[in-house]
């Protein structure tokens, strides 16, 4: 395959759009050209990191059908099928348990291993916890394997957009992390699709289960071949904890590999321009505790929790929950069959993650997210206008539930995972985006425990139209508090906050 041609390296008008943009800063920016880059070099130090999204996804989908399998009498090929309630709340949810003990150690360990050491590690998590959950020869066991694989999602779910973020060109950043979400509802379809093929498979869970092994391998061997992010190389060095020089060398190095240069001189510019700006902006000192709550990591905290937060609830597990009982509702012959349900919707989603994915670099974020979120709210407020007022026209809630997924798709789903990547700054970038994590989690636990207790105290309708309500606020939140970051390096992007 030939080398993509070289994308143009100078643009006055582009340079003008991003200065425009940090007018207000304080702080001098220096401004760099447009990033020279062949898109052929992009696409495997975008490929290995992604596949922990897809991992991610791959056992929400399994999921739904494993514990289908379990439970059978006939199709579990165990002795301990009958689970409880609880167990099988457990086997569902261990894995988010375990991603919520991923975030906690991302913030310890993040810093100190560096992005793409974390990526390894979340990949051999990944892969025991697989093994581990397949072979499993008891409850307990298994449940020791969810875990380990949610640990593996934590652990990924926060360096794979960190990693992708410091690693790519800026002109298609937007594009390559939101492409992460498509991985990620990518790896729902192949679930949902796992799950239609072994479901009437005796012990077909342990073969839902066990067909993730060999992705973890590819993302294991890949992050072994990719170099380390030039800009945690930086860091490091200018924290005392390399020798500069050494460190500068290796990070122009790591970039020549990562934008497909074959000499070092148009990239050497750029690490210059990359370690100035750190310098610049005080990144010399590790980051406290304390320090993550003050001045602009505290701006950036509040932006990324907050999306990370609204898109868990506004609903989005519970729309889905009720999107079987919907589609059967209106007649649809597949919606018995909840595997084929989920393909259905699988699709949709991964459609339209598709669209947001062709035009974020184009259009931005601030524009995905308002479009995006004002219909979601619309669709919630079809959803509770349905349960309390037009029972009897079915098409409604069709529409609402599509419309929620497109629009989910378009919005919260990419655009959450991706600011959360650019709005920190690097010396914070590795705890602050840990915590955005561990907030994404825990508001989804909440969501999903709080979901059955509320319906039986104030009904469905009221709940969704609840839910709605939260939609506008987020709606307001974004329009007043979230910043554009099309264009912008993330040292731009810092010294705008």
């Amino acid at each position: 395959m030939a080398d993509d041609p070289l994308s143009n390296s100078n643009s006055s008008s582009s340079n003008n759009k991003r200065a425009e943009g940090i007018r207000e800063s304080t702080a001098p920016l220096l401004l760099a050209p447009q990033e020279p880059y062949r898109l052929s070099a992009a696409i495997l130090p975008f490929l290995f990191p992604a596949l922990g999204g897809l991992l991610y996804g791959y056992d929400i989908g399994a999921t739904s059908g494993a514990t289908i399998s379990l439970k059978s009498s006939t199709f579990s090929g165990t002795t301990w099928y009958n689970l409880s309630s609880l167990q099988t709340g457990l086997v569902v949810s261990g894995s988010l348990y375990g991603a919520l003990i991923g975030s906690i150690l991302a913030f310890n360990i993040a810093d100190f291993l560096g992005r793409r050491k974390e990526l390894i590690l979340s990949s051999v998590s990944f892969l025991i916890g697989a093994l581990l959950t397949a072979a499993a020869p008891n409850f307990p066991i298994m449940v020791v394997g969810r875990f380990l694989y949610g640990i593996g999602i934590g652990l990924a779910m926060h360096a794979a957009p960190m990693y992708i973020a410091e690693t790519a060109p800026s002109q298609i950043r937007g594009m390559l992390i939101s492409l992460k979400e498509f991985f990620i509802v990518l790896g729902m379809l192949l679930g949902y699709i796992a799950g239609s093929l072994f479901v009437e498979v005796v012990s077909g869970w342990r073969y839902m289960y066990a067909t993730s092994a060999p992705l973890c391998l590819i993302m294991g061997i890949g992050m072994c071949w990719l170099p380390a992010s030039p800009r945690w190389l930086l860091l490091c060095a200018i924290q005392g904890k390399g020798n500069l020089m050494e460190s500068k060398e290796n990070a122009t190095r790591c970039l020549c590999r990562l934008r497909g240069q074959a000499s070092p001189d148009l990239v050497s510019e750029q690490v210059g321009l990359i370690l100035d700006e750190l310098s610049y902006i005080d990144q010399e000192r590790q980051a406290g505790f304390s320090e993550i709550f003050q001045g602009k990591c505290l701006k950036a905290m509040i932006i990324g929790c907050g999306l990370v937060f609204f898109q868990q609830v506004t609903g989005q597990p519970s729309v889905l929950y009720y999107a079987a009982t919907i589609l059967q509702s209106a007649g649809f012959s597949g919606a018995s069959d909840a595997t084929r349900v989920s393909i259905l919707l699988g699709l949709l989603k991964l459609i339209m993650t598709g669209v947001a994915v062709l035009v974020v670099d184009r259009l931005g974020r601030r524009p995905l997210l308002i479009g995006g979120v004002s219909g979601i709210a619309v669709s919630l407020f079809l959803l509770s206008s349905y349960y309390t007022l037009l029972k009897d026209a079915p098409s409604v809630a069709v529409i609402a539930l599509l419309l929620y997924v497109g629009c989910y798709q378009l919005s919260f789903g990419p655009i959450g995972w991706l600011m959360i990547s650019e709005v920190f700054p690097l010396r914070l970038r590795g705890r602050g985006l840990s915590i955005a994590v561990l907030v994404n989690f825990a508001s989804n636990a909440l969501v999903t425990f709080a979901f059955s207790p509320l319906e039986d105290l104030i009904g469905t309708g009221i709940l969704f139209s609840g839910f709605g309500v939260i939609a506008v606020t987020s709606l307001v939140f974004i329009f007043c508090i979230v910043p554009e970051t099309k264009g912008l390096t993330l040292e731009e992007i810092e010294a705008s906050l």
